[in-house]
């Protein structure tokens, strides 16, 4: 049955103003669907990450998983961040351990289990090494692999590689299709990098600005594992930069001062530009 968000609304009220994040936001994902989501900085797409995740309540409509209605957090629905969210004063293994632990998993299992996650993220010879020993690449593997461990039938990711430099990025996106291959999650996956959302998904959803409302769908038929050097991949991420470049400068005319010009059609003509260069 999949998962289904219908009719999402959210609003943000303060002393002094009121922000409408999410308006009528309806999505339907399959099970064992890629979804990437990109947009303009502040349309909501963490907020709508957080209302999957049953971490916010939204104000209209409802998001259910498999014919149930979310109304809260639940093991069905992992969450990996943009930080690692690890403890530092215990082992690696026992972070991965940890949910799993909290979940009342026996703890032959739980450690069978962790094993097997930190083997996929190639990550067993540093089991019981501490955090601060590991690079910043690591420490979300060992976050991937905490995720996965839940065996949750979802995997909701905000911005999980954003801190990366650029070829351990690289590294964790190849792998990270291996690991969808293998395990079958429904993952919906949010980020700011185009190339890096039509490099994983079976369909990029393309967010406007405030209020955020879905204005575009891409599904992205190619074959995995996909490369960046593909051709193919460089046309469909132009082609959703042309959808996304007026969100931004609705974002950038409101936040930026009034002498600020973004010269959208010099930005589409350098696309078209780089295409017809090959790059």
């Amino acid at each position: 049955m999949g998962l289904i968000i219908e009719n999402i609304s959210k609003k943000f009220i303060s002393k002094h103003n009121q922000m409408h994040a999410l308006e009528e936001v309806n999505l339907n994902i399959n099970d064992g669907e890629f979804i990437c989501i990109v947009g303009p900085s502040g349309c909501g797409k963490s907020t709508l990450l957080n209302v999957v995740a049953g971490l916010e309540k939204s104000c209209e409509g409802r998001v259910c998983l498999n014919g149930n209605v979310i109304n809260g957090a639940g093991p069905d629905r992992a969450v990996m961040f943009q930080e690692s969210a690890l403890f530092p004063w215990i082992k690696v293994i026992d972070n991965v351990e940890f949910g799993m632990k909290m979940a009342g998993v026996p703890r032959e299992e739980r450690r069978n289990r962790a094993l097997k996650y930190l083997k996929m993220v190639h990550l067993t010879k540093f089991q019981n090494s501490y955090i601060h020993e590991l690079s910043g690449g690591m420490k979300q593997r060992v976050a991937l692999a905490r995720a996965l461990t839940l065996d949750s039938k979802v995997l909701l990711m905000d911005e999980p590689f954003a801190a990366l430099d650029s070829q351990t990025k690289t590294i964790l996106q190849i792998e990270l299709q291996q690991i969808w291959w293998e395990t079958k999650k429904t993952i919906i996956f949010i980020t700011h990098n185009v190339e890096e959302a039509v490099l994983l998904a079976d369909r990029v959803i393309v967010m406007s600005a405030n209020p955020g409302k879905i204005k575009k769908e891409f599904n992205i038929q190619l074959a995995r594992p996909r490369k960046f050097e593909s051709v193919d991949l460089t046309y469909l991420v132009a082609d959703i930069m042309k959808e996304l470049i007026s969100e931004v400068e609705k974002v950038a005319k409101f936040e930026y001062d009034s002498d600020w010009n973004m010269e959208a059609d010099t930005i589409l003509s350098d696309i078209d530009n780089n295409l017809g260069a090959g790059l």
